[in-house]
Order: structure tokens, then sequence, then C-alpha cells
């Protein structure tokens, strides 16, 4: 049994594999299927200020290789999200990292502020989601609200600050460097691509919101390049993700440079899909004589 411990910002977790931000709500669902101190973390479904409703529907589109969104940060509030659903959380033996986003910098900083007197152990700063009309990619596709939107948040909380970029932009390689020297403790990514499909008969986008987040893997490679990209830009830890549905995606993943791996859109497939993943990456490792995950951390060697 190879040892799947990993420790990012000084948090440690007993295996790498995180269900991403949005896929997996509170975890309330999936336990039915497996106790979640199998996972290495949990990613919440991002939290916002106050409510919010979400996109109207249809927001949901089969794709090849993958899925379309356009949910649009459908959540109860932070206020609610600190009450009723993170002491639960953190009574379930693994990390729980808080996914937060807002409108402007200001929301995101009150949010993590109201979280910094919990006991949540990382917090997750969405600036890449692409399906919502104000904040999101719009802080994520600029360096210069990148790097704002951190600061905010960096000076509101003392917790282990990851910063989710957006693949959306023409260098994350900047959009990686202006967060960490605004603070952020890890990055990662990637966050769903954009992208579209229109019903060819009533000649509409087959999302109400037109566009939504590509995810699945049909991104995988651009995940790859990504993560590769900025773990050799940044001097600060990378949480990998984009199309993961197998063990082996996962270790591929982390020789890129990724030290944890999230799992997105697995999880609607095969709820199972994150603990076999974990076992995926134990046989690995074993029958390749490798006897902890870390040491493959950026192994990669390109031509």
């Amino acid at each position: 049994m190879a040892d799947l411990s990993v420790n990012i910002c000084g948090v440690e977790f007993k295996n790498p594999i995180i269900p991403a931000s949005g896929v997996f709500g509170y975890g309330r669902e999936y336990e039915e299927f497996y106790p979640l101190s199998r996972l290495g973390g949990i990613a919440t479904k991002g939290t916002t200020g106050t409510k919010r409703t979400g996109n109207i529907a249809p927001r949901i589109a089969e794709t090849p290789a993958g899925m379309l969104n356009s949910v649009g940060l459908q959540n109860p509030g932070i206020d609610h999200f600190i009450a009723k659903e993170l002491p639960n959380l953190l009574t379930k033996d693994t990390v729980i990292l808080a996914n937060i986003a807002g409108s402007t910098p200001e929301e995101c900083a009150e949010v993590a502020a109201k979280l910094d007197s919990t006991d949540v152990h990382m917090i997750e700063l969405n600036i890449s989601c692409p399906n919502v009309k104000q904040g999101g990619a719009a802080f994520g596709t600029s360096c210069t609200m990148a790097e704002q939107v951190t600061a905010a948040v960096r000076k509101a909380t003392s917790k282990p600050l990851v910063v989710k970029l957006s693949p959306n932009v023409t260098s994350i390689t900047d959009i990686a460097k202006a967060v960490e020297a605004a603070g952020a403790d890890a990055v990662s990514l990637i966050n769903t691509l954009l992208g579209m499909r229109i019903d060819i008969k009533t000649r509409r986008p087959i999302l109400h919101n037109n566009v939504g987040g590509l995810s699945g893997p049909a991104i995988f490679p651009v995940a790859v390049r990504m993560v590769w990209q900025v773990a050799n830009a940044v001097n600060i830890p990378i949480i990998g993700m984009g199309g993961v549905t197998t063990g082996e995606d996962a270790i591929e993943l982390m020789e890129a440079g990724a030290s944890a791996v999230q799992v997105g859109m697995a999880c609607f497939t095969d709820p199972f899909a994150p603990v076999k993943i974990i076992g995926e990456m134990n046989d690995f490792l074993d029958a390749h004589g490798i006897s902890a995950v870390r040491d493959i951390v950026g192994t990669v060697q390109p031509w």
C-alpha cells in the first residue's frame, strides 16, 4: 500500500483526491454510497454572500466526451452554509475546502471573513466561473482584477487560500503569477472552458444562458498543459482538475505538477468515481514500485 498522503499549505490530506466544487454539493447524497472519510478532501458548492437561485433552465447540456453547464452559482448563501452545512461537513474526517465567489472583491472578502472564524480547513476562491454575469470570469481573465480580488480576500482571512483559475485566458501563467503575488497560498486549475451547443431544429442555444462551462474528458489535455505551464511559473502548490476520470489521469496531472487532484464531471457519471480513482492510483504506484504519491509531483521530463 503506497503512502497517498499529501501536504498542501500546511494542511494534511490522507490522499490527493478531492471532489470538485459544484458536483458534490455538501456531500450528503454521496454519503449514501460511501463514508466521506475515504476522500482526501471535499470542495464545497460555491458560496456567495447571499442566496442565489442560479440561471434559468435549461442549464445542462451533454456534449461529446463531456457536458456544458450554466447553473450560475445557485447556493443558499454563506450564513446558511456556516449554520447548516459546515458543522456536518467538519465531522467527516476529511479536509474541507470552502469554495467562495462574489460579484465584487468586497463580497468575496466578506464571505472569507465570515469563514475565518470557523474551523474550515481551506478557502478556495473562485475567480473563474464562466456562467455568471458579474464576478467569476470577469475576475479570472484580468491580471489586475485577479490580483485585486485575491488581495482583498487575503486581507480578510488567515486561512490557507487557494485561487481557482479560468482557462479562458490568453496566458494562464500570467494570472497565476498575479494571484501568487497578491497572497494566494495555492492555485487550482482548470475550471471549465467556455462552450456552446445549438438545437438545430429550433435554431436556439440548448442552454438558456446561451453559453456554459465545458467539463469532462474532452478538456483533460488542456488541463494537463495548463497545470504543467503554471507549475513552471509559480512557487506555490497546484491542485489540478479538468476531465479526470481515472487514477491514471490523476497520476498524469500530478506528474505535470499538481500536488492534489479534483474530480468533477466523473462524479455525475459514477458517484463512486473518486474512491475508484484513489484505488487506481494506489494500484499504479504499487505496480511501479513508488512508495509515496508525493514523489511523482512535477516529475514529467519534457523533450
